[in-house]
């Protein structure tokens, strides 16, 4: 049997009930990542391997940025194996991947709050909340203002370079990124998540629906990553 034709057209170009479903969707989806996230990280947290992890990277710069580079090569499978809407398995493939993915790189950073820092859960809880609200008010402008926020793109690629190659720097020569390094990956994740919202109405078609959701899934952690971070250096 030959599969179902699926519709191309932007979810923009659609009716207002379209885009509501396509949204509900959308979102679903993101609490399902996020709830998988959780899954993950427990299980890692549990078996002992969110240890390993920290007692594997902690001064080992090397180790560190193999990690980092085995996320970034699933990231970029996960995300491309989302997006084929063609094969819904493989969309979900990627879904519950990338949030695999998040769950071990977050490991060692979570397991540093939750068993070496006495004020670990109490970061991690106000982060986590800071997080959702800032998600929440930058989804609403993204969604209630009308002005095209494409010109964002050359801005976030710039900025996610110059960030990429600092931390790197920061590895290799053992340089300390502060409080202000933190502050500026926040806007970054920020406008990223205003960028990519308007993106997934704007160019996305409705069956791409859990693509769109890892698009803000990854955003959003990105954005968790780094106020639990700044928490983190706040109360330092």
């Amino acid at each position: 049997m030959s599969a179902l034709p699926v519709d191309h057209r932007p979810v923009a170009t659609l009716d207002d009930v379209a885009r509501g479903e396509f949204l509900t969707r959308v979102y679903q989806h993101l609490l399902v990542a996020v709830g998988a996230f959780v899954a993950f990280e427990a299980l890692l947290i549990n078996l002992g391997l969110a240890e390993a992890l920290w007692d594997l990277i902690a001064g080992n710069g090397a180790a560190w940025l193999l990690v980092l580079g085995g996320f970034m090569v699933v990231n970029w499978l996960a995300t491309t194996a989302a997006h084929d809407v063609l094969q819904p398995s493989r969309q979900y493939a990627g879904l519950f991947g990338l949030a695999a993915a998040e769950a071990v790189i977050f490991a060692p950073f979570l397991h540093y709050f939750f068993e070496v820092r006495e004020d670990g859960t109490s970061s991690v809880v106000a982060a986590a909340i800071i997080t959702a609200i800032g998600f929440a008010g930058l989804t609403a402008v993204a969604l209630v203002t009308r002005r095209d926020l494409s010109f964002l793109r050359p801005i976030l690629l710039w900025a996610a370079v110059s960030a990429l190659v600092l931390i790197v720097a920061a590895v290799l020569f053992g340089l300390d990124l502060g409080i202000w390094f933190s502050v500026g990956m926040i806007a970054l994740a920020g406008g990223s998540i205003l960028y990519e919202t308007q993106t997934i109405l704007r160019r996305y078609p409705a069956a791409a629906y859990v693509g769109a959701a890892v698009q803000l899934f990854a955003s959003v952690m990105l954005l968790f990553w780094y106020v639990l971070r700044l928490v983190g250096q706040l109360r330092d």
